[in-house]
Formats: structure tokens, sequence, C-alpha cells
């Protein structure tokens, strides 16, 4: 699988923001198997491609008969919910220059390479906050040297700086899907 799906809230007033990016690692749909059966959020496909779809009954029935698929699911959910409980805490007390860092990288551990196909406006809704924001915010990193964006297209040209430049969020996301789920494919 080589597709990145955004799973995100939505106020009344239509306002989003991300809770969680979900690749080759995961699955959407996680309620279908821990019992409830629908979910609050929405699924955004951010970058499309292959996706493999399994019925939830189907899910469910193997969730019950599969004592691996169980381990593997729950760890994949407690993952899940590290990186959205992380998220909010970023998006509430960093500052958007680290969150638009964490999340370009949450972005670009999804992906084959380091391009990704979002525009500002894509971003400013993953973050919640305006567009204007992810304009300046991108234009620092790529004056640091970090990414180089045009429209619609943000190359990542320094990994390694982008993540020595971003908050502790990132390192913890990445230490608890690298520790539950450690034969993960490689991106």
């Amino acid at each position: 699988m080589n597709s990145t799906v955004a799973l995100h809230g939505l106020t009344e007033s239509g306002d989003s923001s991300v809770l969680a990016l979900v690749g080759r690692e995961g699955v959407v749909g996680v309620s279908s198997f821990m019992g409830g059966l629908s979910t609050t959020s929405n699924a955004t496909v951010l970058a499309g491609g292959d996706f493999l779809r399994v019925r939830s009954t189907d899910l469910l029935s193997e969730f019950e008969n599969s004592t691996p698929l169980l381990h593997l699911l729950l760890r994949y959910t407690q993952a899940l919910i590290t990186q959205m409980a992380q998220t909010s805490v970023c998006n509430r007390h960093h500052t958007l220059e680290k969150a638009f860092s964490r999340c370009l990288l949450l972005c670009l551990d999804r992906a084959p390479g380091n391009e990704l196909r979002l525009t500002h406006e894509q971003m400013a809704n993953l973050l919640g906050v305006r567009r204007e924001g992810v304009s300046e915010a991108a234009s620092r990193l790529q004056r640091q040297g970090l990414i180089r964006y045009s429209r619609g297209r943000i190359e990542v040209l320094d990994r390694q700086g982008l993540e020595q430049g971003t908050c502790e969020c990132y390192g913890v996301i990445k230490t608890e899907y690298d520790r539950l789920l450690p034969m993960r494919l490689a991106v």
C-alpha cells in the first residue's frame, strides 16, 4: 500500500484538524473491530494509491479468531492513540512551524519518496490553521534549505535538519510506532 489517509475531526461550523495519518502501517476504521461500529472522525485521502479494502464483518471475524491479528491490531490501535494524543498536544502547545514540520515528517514516513503532493490549503486543513500561516512556515523552512515548495508540491531536501528543527512530538510518535510495529514494511 502506498497511500496516505488523514483522519480528522470536524466541528459544527465545518472547521477541521487532523487527528492522525494512516498509511501502509495501519487501517482506517479501527472502530469496526473495537466494538464501536462507527466513528466521529472523517477520513480524507491525501495521497492516492493502492488500498486493500476488507469488509468490517470479515475483519471482526478474523480479529476474534486470530490471536496474532488481534495482538497486531491492538498494538496498531495503541500507536494510533499515541499519534492522536501527541498531535493534540503539539497543535495546542507548539509553534505552527514545529507542528508543520511534524506533519511533514509523518506524511513523509508514509510516502514512497521525499516529495509530497500537498497544497498549503490541505496542510492548513490538516493543522487546523489558516493557509497564510502554513505559507509563512513553509517559507521559513525553505529559507533554511530544509524544503522546496511550489504549488501543490513539497520536497524535503534535508530530512535530518527537519527532524532536528521539529518538536519532540514527532519523535514520540515515531518511537511508539517503531516499538509497537517493528515488522512494518519500510517505505
